[in-house]
C-alpha cells in the first residue's frame, strides 16, 4: 500500500515507520524535520506543517491510507489546545485529499477503568499527562462525529514502552486490558504490529480500539 504517516519520527510513529517499511509498503513520512527521518527502503521524507490542512492536504493525496501519530511535545503546556489544533488541521486536510482510511494514534486516558469512569478522571491520574490526555480524548470525540471517514483510534494500554517485536497482542475496545490485577502492557513495536495489521486488514472501521501483550 501506499500510506502516509504523519508524526513518524515520534516514539509511537518512528516504530509504525519501521513496521510499514519491513513490510515492504511504500511510505511518505509526512515530518516538521525530514532531517530526522531514518533511511530505509521505500520510504521517503516529506516535510509538512500539522497545523495546516491544506499543507496535509498536499502532503497525503494520492495515498491508500493516512496514519497520524502526531503529537505536538509533552512538555509544552499547552499541548492540549495544540493537539486538537493539530487533529482538526489533519482531519480537514486527510478529507480534502479524498482518502478515506484514517487512523489516528491517541492515548490511554479515555479509556474506562471501571463503568462511566475513564482513567483520565481518577484521582492518581498523573498530572503530567493530563492535558496531553484531554486533547487526545477530545479528538476522539470528535472523530466519533465523522461519518465520512473509515477512521480508527487506537488507544495504547496503561503501560507502553520500548521493547522487543513480539509481532503477538490482544485487542480490546473501550476498556482498559488487563493482566492479571494489574493494567496491561505493551512494547511500542508490537503497538505498531497492531497498527499496521489494522491498515491491512481492517476490522475497527469507525471505531476506537486498544491492544496490549498476550
Amino acid at each position: 500500500m501506499k500510506i502516509a504517516l504523519i508524526g513518524a519520527t515520534g516514539f509511537v510513529g518512528s516504530a509504525i515507520l519501521q513496521e510499514l517499511a519491513n513490510r515492504g509498503h511504500q511510505v511518505t513520512a509526512v515530518v516538521s524535520n525530514i532531517a530526522k527521518v531514518p533511511a530505509l527502503a521505500n520510504v521517503t521524507a516529506r516535510a509538512s506543517n500539522a497545523y495546516d490542512a491544506a499543507d496535509i492536504a498536499a502532503a497525503v493525496a494520492g495515498h491508500d491510507a493516512v496514519i497520524s501519530a502526531f503529537n505536538p511535545g509533552w512538555g509544552k503546556p499547552d499541548i492540549q489546545a495544540l493537539f486538537l489544533q493539530g487533529h482538526n488541521a489533519i482531519v480537514a486536510g486527510v478529507k480534502a485529499a479524498g482518502v478515506a482510511d484514517f487512523l489516528e494514534v491517541g492515548g490511554a486516558g479515555s479509556l474506562y477503568i471501571a463503568p462511566g469512569l475513564q482513567l483520565i478522571d481518577t484521582p492518581d491520574f498523573p498530572a503530567e499527562w493530563k492535558e496531553g490526555a484531554l486533547g487526545a480524548r477530545e479528538a476522539l470525540n470528535l472523530l466519533r462525529a465523522e461519518s465520512s471517514l473509515k477512521w480508527r483510534f487506537v488507544s495504547p494500554p496503561v503501560f507502553l514502552a520500548p521493547g522487543e517485536r513480539t509481532g503477538q497482542y490482544r485487542v480490546g475496545g473501550d476498556d482498559v486490558l488487563f493482566a492479571g490485577e494489574q493494567p496491561a502492557g505493551i512494547s511500542v513495536a508490537d503497538l505498531a504490529v497492531a497498527i499496521v495489521d489494522e491498515i491491512e486488514t481492517p476490522k475497527h472501521i469507525q471505531q476506537r480500539f486498544t491492544a496490549a501483550s498476550v
